[in-house]
């Protein structure tokens, strides 16, 4: 099992780019072939019917991630990620994954903010397997010390790995904590490690009980399959698990900020310096009207990768920058981002990389940006589209995990009219809501005076929708 991963760069600066567009069609149609229906348990099914090759990909995400945690467990749903591969009765420690990989297919998990979710990729003959162990460990799971307290220390080791020797991954958490005043992103996905030391097996019990049940769940199957079969394999398999007790989602929320916030971290593991500002934004739940949709065309607009606004002057025409770009994560449940950021060539200070960074802010809230701008955006976001659709996990995780963060499949497919609505003002009107001083915070990642490095470039913050393997 892949465990905990920060975003590259590369995938970092196209990911809402990619999640919102990759299934997209002309606006007369839906974005993809989908069905769905949901069991007498409440767990919702969706099947993306791809008859391209005899594989399936299944994918159970539930409505629960690290901002669902207990006050000072935030870290326990990554933690239970891990410990439910540790086997029931039925399929004890390690089978789950040893089967998958007999049968040749391959199976995976991440934990965001606000879901956890497990996939699995087999071929079609194969989807009765991984359905049934999938279904057994949503109320058959076994825990108890022997089992949880040495996987306390793997996921312990994880952060030293990834965060304490990552300035990058370390100036992302240090942002998020002052970006957010009261709200639980502020939190670490992982978990703070002094935290992470008192986890119990009774807190990964907990959690367990409270949230992993078919009403909290949403089961998507992709490939080789009709929603007959799916819908048999499901009432057969996930029918016969009880509802769950669970209780409406309630998380604090965001007061008013008087000022905005910046965060300067120095490092003798950096080289290159680099700066990053974040915005609060509204998620596809949280926005009104076609705000996400026209934060969509912004981004495409200013961070479009290789013609976006941000590479093309302070990459090409400027040549102040060795990368530059922008990034709108509307996914999560409750607020999304906008994050700019660049890397300045050798012999430019990074100071001149945030100036010309508010420049072009600054320059875009004045005048705003061009219908053909607009018309281009559209168009290079349709054929990234077109070209993605063959992806069969992309779609499903797309889709379950839209539908877990608080949209219908009615809303996902609707994308393509709402997107071809989107006009020049409302990008302007998207664009003054958002980029406002008092809801941002700026990070500077800064070699440290006199030290020796040599150390890769660094990769920009991770959005607040990020997850962790």
């Amino acid at each position: 099992m892949e465990r905990f991963r920060i975003r590259p760069a590369a995938w970092l600066a196209g990911f809402a780019f990619w999640t919102a567009l990759c299934f997209a069609q002309p606006s007369r149609a839906e974005l993809f072939v989908a069905d769905t229906f949901t069991l007498e348990n409440g767990l919702q099914v969706v099947v993306l019917p791809k008859h391209l090759a005899p594989v399936v990909y299944q994918i159970l995400v539930y409505k629960a991630g690290a901002a669902d945690g207990a006050p000072g467990k935030n870290g326990v749903a990554h933690f239970l990620e891990h410990l439910m591969f540790k086997g029931t009765k039925r399929f004890g420690d390690g089978v789950f994954t040893r089967e998958v990989d007999r049968h040749g297919g391959n199976d995976n998990a991440f934990t965001n903010q606000d879901v956890t979710a497990y996939h699995q990729q087999i071929a079609k003959r194969d989807l009765p397997l991984i359905m049934e162990m999938e279904a057994d460990r949503m109320n058959g799971l076994i825990l108890s010390d022997p089992i949880v307290l040495p996987e306390r220390d793997v996921i312990i080791e994880e952060r030293h790995q990834r965060i304490e020797n990552n300035p990058g991954a370390q100036l992302s958490e240090m942002m998020d904590a002052v970006l957010f005043l009261n709200h639980p992103y502020r939190l670490p996905i992982i978990g703070w490690q002094h935290e992470m030391q008192t986890y119990t097996t009774q807190d990964a019990i907990d959690f367990y009980t409270k949230h992993y049940a078919p009403n909290n769940a949403v089961l998507v199957i992709a490939g080789d399959v009709t929603t007959e079969e799916v819908k048999a394999l499901a009432e057969k398999y996930y029918g016969p698990i009880p509802k769950g007790n669970v209780a409406p989602r309630t998380r604090l929320q965001e007061p008013e900020a008087y000022a905005p916030r910046r965060v300067t971290l120095e490092s003798e593991f950096v080289d290159q310096p680099a700066v990053s500002r974040t915005y609060l934004a509204p998620s596809f739940r949280t926005a009104e009207g076609n705000q996400a949709y026209a934060l969509q065309v912004l981004d495409e607009i200013v961070g479009g990768n290789n013609v976006g606004r941000l590479y093309r002057r302070l990459v090409v025409d400027k040549g102040l920058a060795d990368y530059a770009g922008c990034n709108y994560d509307a996914s999560p449940y409750d607020q999304g981002s906008f994050a700019f950021w660049g890397a300045p060539r050798q012999g430019v200070k990074v100071e001149q990389i945030e100036q010309a960074i508010d420049a072009e802010i600054a320059d875009l809230l004045k005048n705003g940006v061009t219908d053909q701008e607009v018309a281009d955006a559209k168009s290079r976001m349709e054929i990234s589209a077109v070209k993605s659709r063959d992806s069969l996990n992309g779609a499903a995780q797309f889709v379950a995990t839209r539908i877990a963060t608080g949209s219908s499949l009615d809303d996902i497919q609707a994308w393509p009219d709402r997107i071809q609505k989107v006009t020049a003002a409302d990008v302007l009107a998207a664009a003054k809501a958002v980029l406002v001083p008092n809801r941002s915070v700026t990070g500077m990642l800064l070699p440290k005076p006199g030290a020796a490095t040599g150390a890769p470039p660094p990769t920009p913050p991770a959005p607040i929708g990020g997850g962790i393997q």
